[in-house]
């Protein structure tokens, strides 16, 4: 398709293989642009003319769109793919499949587990026996200077195997670390978690830095909740609140499209989860509202599949 100017994705696992794919396919060698959905969505990304974007909202700037989220999808053509899917992965390798024959296939199996969640116990419990699920955990955007160790994690699964991955130094110690975050973290939920009705509400506002850890655990932990409400400070600016919502992976009977639900707040996402930011100002209005839509559980009266 011509020059490419760069790869845009976000810091996540999705975001990692697509730019491993994409990479691949068209033979990208500049610096990727590492960005978060909400910049996007505000406007304040820096997307120019030749980017491929992926796993993010659309930006009519971009040469090429890939994405996978509910509601991300847009009217009208664009150059790329759009398809509700389990990962975005998936709709840039289904896209590139003629170019990158089978040789991903493993790859893009995981990122389907993992982005949509399709794990088992044993995998949230003990993702150091699972390479694949614990080096996503190690993939964080809330530090922007780790910029150069997603570009590394692009190059060592560019190689084909996880195998490669794990074999390389800095990988297996931020490995090591976050089996040991994984452990400090089930304590912290223990203690700021409260159940209301189907729905664990975690609230970490009350700590000067939200602790990070396995985002799945929650679900084993308070196994009687069908959905979960994280919500916490932005870590460089305590006037805004962000929130995320997560369907439980084990007990799956939350009826509320997620994605919708947090759209009306300015965010977005998939079916079974989705984030938003807000001024904290309107904490005190927007949290109650949230939880009460999801205490009911009921479908949204706008969803359509």
């Amino acid at each position: 398709m011509g020059d490419i100017m760069r790869i845009v994705t976000r810091p996540d696992f999705d975001g990692v293989v697509c730019a491993v794919l994409l990479c691949e396919a068209e033979n990208v060698r500049q610096n990727i642009y590492w960005v978060e959905p909400g910049l996007v969505q505000k406007g304040d990304a820096d997307i120019q003319i030749g980017d491929i974007m992926a796993n993010l909202p659309y930006d009519d700037r971009c040469s090429m769109w890939f994405d996978h989220h509910y509601t991300n999808r847009i009217p009208g053509s664009f150059n790329g793919a759009f398809s509700i899917a389990p990962s975005a992965a998936g709709v840039v390798y289904d896209y590139y499949r003629d170019r990158l024959g089978s040789d991903f296939d493993e790859l893009v199996r995981q990122a389907d587990k993992i982005d949509s969640a399709d794990l088992t116990e044993n995998e949230v419990l003990y993702p150091e026996n699972y390479p694949h699920v614990l080096i996503s955990m190690t993939i964080s955007g809330r530090n922007s200077a780790d910029s150069f160790y997603w570009d590394k994690l692009v190059k060592l699964l560019g190689k084909g195997d996880v195998e490669t991955a794990m074999a390389d130094s800095e990988v297996r110690e931020r490995c090591g670390k976050i089996v040991e975050q994984n452990k400090a973290f089930q304590g912290q939920l223990l203690k700021f978690t409260q159940v209301t009705g189907p729905v664990a509400v975690t609230d970490f506002r009350s700590l000067d830095k939200a602790p990070d850890g396995n985002r799945f655990l929650v679900y084993s932990l308070f196994k009687q909740t069908v959905v979960s409400v994280k919500i916490r400070y932005d870590h460089k600016n305590k006037d805004t609140v962000i929130l995320s919502v997560g369907h439980s992976i084990f007990n799956k009977n939350c009826k509320v499209n997620a994605g919708l639900l947090l759209s009306k707040y300015k965010g977005g996402g998939h079916f079974g989860a989705a984030a938003c930011s807000f001024p904290a100002v309107l904490a005190e209005k927007y949290i109650p509202e949230i939880i009460q839509t999801l205490t009911l559980n009921q479908p949204l009266g706008d969803d359509t599949p």
